[in-house]
């Protein structure tokens, strides 16, 4: 399994299989970040998200769905992308650090979490959800 650094970092596959991606740790950044480069785009989210989303699955105690959607649309009630939006999440509001680029948490985090053995995650062509192992 790679580092997760910027020299090394995690090779990962959207739920669905239609996009590949990078993501590494950025702890020099404040706040400590992780960066998701998908094609020509940067996206950056709290490094902590790994943790905290964790948890938060397990909390679920069942399978939640994705809901992945733009910053600029409203996410599906109950699913991560909402918890990673929320008042009530640990860092009360977004994990996603770039103004225009915070959404998208439900597409590129789960799958991270599922390289690093933390969740379960379903791959079919649409309406993907995940659970905590």
């Amino acid at each position: 399994m790679a580092e997760g650094t910027r020299e090394d970092p995690w090779l990962l596959t959207t739920a669905p299989g239609s996009a590949h991606y990078t993501m590494y740790r950025d702890e020099s950044a404040e706040p400590p970040a992780l960066v998701c480069q998908v094609g020509s785009t940067t996206l950056k989210y709290q490094l902590r998200a790994i943790e905290d989303l964790a948890a938060w699955l397990r909390a679920q105690g069942d399978w939640v769905p994705l809901g992945a959607a733009d910053e600029n649309k409203v996410a599906p009630e109950g699913s991560v992308e909402a918890w990673a939006r929320s008042e009530g999440n640990p860092v009360a509001g977004w994990y996603g650090l770039r103004k225009g680029y915070r959404g998208r948490f439900g597409m590129y985090l789960p799958p991270l979490l599922e390289e690093l053995g933390l969740v379960e995650l379903t791959h079919e062509s649409r309406n993907n959800q995940v659970r905590a192992l």
